[in-house]
């Protein structure tokens, strides 16, 4: 067997590096978007993937230096950089099953096992790449050093270049599972172009239909009709797989009624029904006639966070100019197409806090509505921020903000919140869209101004349209309201210290349990 049989030439052994780095970190960040519909993408969901990441990685590190030390032959190597591509192109087709075993382990359990299934071999396989090629590209002590640098160094930069095409270019313009097909032909590609150019073995052609295969196993996208145990039929009407999650619209119809939802990762971002155009949940009534109540005669509102358009909507029809931001152009988009999203205020596709603290203009009403009852953007929910809040309202406004939390037993989210608030504004009031009674957690909407405690009656609503399936919630939440609980360890939220994310742990794993037993999954994966 020649020389160029075990050792191919320096140029192709660099491609091979800058290509399988690029590939780890395009698996690695696009993980978050095969769990996250079932885990959300928060920080255990990060923390579990990066940890596999690392431990595959090491693993590969160590097993591919040792069988490297033993023969001169890239044969092996390609092998397995095959057999990665194969296991990633397996990824979106083993993804249900893999879950279905891993959710009833629980938010932290679970994420960790089902990105160590699924991830773990094919980056531990990638792994073995790096000190493989220092082995083939060292012609003798003397040049170890330079060639492991070199070998390091294109694979590092193939991850910049892979974390660079994939947040910028690849989730735009390509959906998850199609990604990963893209990953795995190249990595089947790879080691078929060395079988065929540099060991004349046509068996390397075999990779085409490896790749075709994992196309034709790809998921259906929009389209997808599943019944529901109770006779509700869903359908998944549009996806995009934005930078920041995965962006649904669902239909469900039962009998003559008809609703649509906005979801992103699962979690419901508003819903109406589609004959009368009323919103279905409890907390959109809030946000929108609990402000106007405390503080009549507004005349500019702010809407943080546009979910699928309803409530600026709302505000817009009372006549009042309202400016929307939102850090998702996708999100924007399908509230537009589907939801009757039409603002004449100005629409800002931006972070919400850099929009605090640039913004020149004032209001009456500012809405926060960014979080997602999975992981709280805990930059907009320091004492930091809600000065910054503070500062676009007028004298007198209202911040009004959607939170997830429960208002007794395990509320330490509550509680912090309203510490946290209470630091910056005179009056904190929270407004449960739930039954305390009857559900430990909810929508809880809390008010915070400054001035005299005035607190919104049902006159609020007098002759106001209200959903039948929202009517219960709405009318009772004036009963409900109450002051921010009193916990001794409650947190004062700041830029240094938001462990927010690690509070109410129960809540977040029941929301996801909530929404795996409500939603079926073929819409989750669609």
């Amino acid at each position: 067997m020649g020389v160029s049989d075990l050792r191919p030439p320096g140029w192709f052994l660099g491609c091979t590096a800058f290509l399988c780095g690029a590939a780890i970190m395009v698996i690695e960040i696009l993980g978050a978007r095969v769990i996250g519909p079932f885990f959300g993408v928060g920080l255990f969901v990060w923390t579990s993937l990066i940890a596999v990441a690392m431990i595959a990685l090491a693993a590969g590190y160590w097993l591919g230096g040792r069988l490297a030390d033993r023969t001169a032959s890239a044969g092996p190597l390609f092998a397995g950089i095959a057999a990665s591509g194969a296991l990633t192109l397996l990824v979106p087709v083993a993804q249900a099953a893999v879950l279905e075993v891993c959710v009833p382990l629980g938010l932290r359990a679970g994420a960790f096992t089902a990105a160590l299934v699924l991830f773990g071999p094919p980056l531990f396989l990638l792994g073995c790449v790096s000190p493989w090629l220092v082995r083939l590209g060292a012609s003798d002590l003397g040049s170890v050093g330079r060639v492991a640098g070199g070998v390091y160094g294109l694979s590092t930069v193939g991850s910049i270049a892979g974390t660079v095409l994939t947040g910028f270019v690849l989730i735009a313009v390509l959906r998850v599972g199609q990604i990963f097909t893209l990953v795995g032909g190249v990595l089947l590609g790879l080691a078929g172009v060395y079988l065929v150019v540099f060991r004349k073995r046509w068996l390397g052609l075999a990779v085409v239909p490896l790749a075709l295969l994992g196309v034709a196993l790809q998921q259906p996208g929009a389209g997808v009709v599943r019944t529901l145990p109770g006779g509700t039929r869903a359908q998944l009407v549009d996806v995009r797989d934005s930078h920041y999650g995965s962006v649904r619209v669902i239909d469900y119809a039962y009998g003559a009624a008809r609703t649509r939802e906005l979801t992103i990762d699962g979690l419901i971002q508003g819903g109406v029904d589609l004959r009368s155009g009323l919103p279905v949940y409890e907390y959109l009534y809030l946000l929108e006639y609990l402000p106007v109540a405390v503080r009549p005669g507004g005349k500019r509102c702010l809407v943080l966070g546009a979910g699928a358009g309803i409530v600026p909507m709302w505000y817009q029809s009372r006549g009042i100019r309202t400016d929307v931001v939102d850090i998702d152009p996708d999100v924007v988009a399908l509230a537009r197409r589907y939801f009757g999203f039409a603002p004449k205020g100005s629409v800002y596709l931006g972070d919400a806090r850099y929009y605090l603290a640039t913004a020149t203009g004032q209001y009456d009403y500012v809405v926060l509505d960014v979080f997602n009852g999975d992981a709280t953007p805990a930059h907009l929910l320091s004492v930091e921020a809600l000065r910054l809040a503070k500062q676009v309202l007028t004298p007198g406004g209202v911040l009004a903000i959607n939170l997830h939390a429960a208002v007794d037993g395990d509320n330490r989210t509550a509680a912090s919140v309203g510490k946290t608030l209470a630091a910056v504004f005179d009056q904190v009031d929270l407004y449960p869209a739930f039954d305390p009674a009857a559900a430990a957690h909810g929508n809880v909407v809390v008010l915070a101004y400054d001035g005299a405690r005035t607190l919104a009656g049902p006159s609020a609503l007098q002759g106001a349209p209200v959903h039948p399936m929202a009517r219960d919630g709405v009318l009772n939440a004036w009963e409900r309201v109450r002051a921010a609980p009193g916990r001794a360890d409650a947190v004062l939220l700041t830029d240094e210290y938001n462990p927010i994310d690690l509070f109410d742990l129960e809540i977040r794993e029941d929301i996801r349990r909530g929404i795996l037993e409500s939603t079926p999954w073929a819409i989750l994966l669609g």
